[in-house]
């Protein structure tokens, strides 16, 4: 397993909310250790702040273009993030703009 640290921020877009999208994501990023969160967002999409082992974020990453049973993903975009840790955990966020 890789060991290198990265942060990404995420938008997921397509039937993402209202389908448990972001429970499915906290559950997925505590079993991997990754920490960060998850919001809605109003315009029908999801954000999330994610970092970790490199190969554990993009483990989350991949489980996010799946989704729960119920969601479709159109997309998922992720942008990289400089800086070191800034998350002890992984939670759900309120929601944003």
């Amino acid at each position: 397993m890789c060991t290198d640290f990265v942060r990404f921020r995420v938008i997921v877009t397509g039937l993402v909310q209202g389908v448990g999208f972001r429970y499915f994501v906290q559950e997925r990023a505590v079993s991997l250790g990754v920490t960060g969160w998850v919001r809605n967002l109003r315009d029908g999409r999801v954000e999330a702040e994610i970092e970790g082992d490199s190969d554990l974020v993009n483990m989350l990453i991949d489980a996010m273009r799946e989704g729960p049973t119920f969601s479709h993903v159109e997309s998922v975009q992720a942008f990289p993030l400089s800086g070191g840790r800034h998350h002890s955990d992984f939670r759900i966020a309120p929601n944003g703009q």
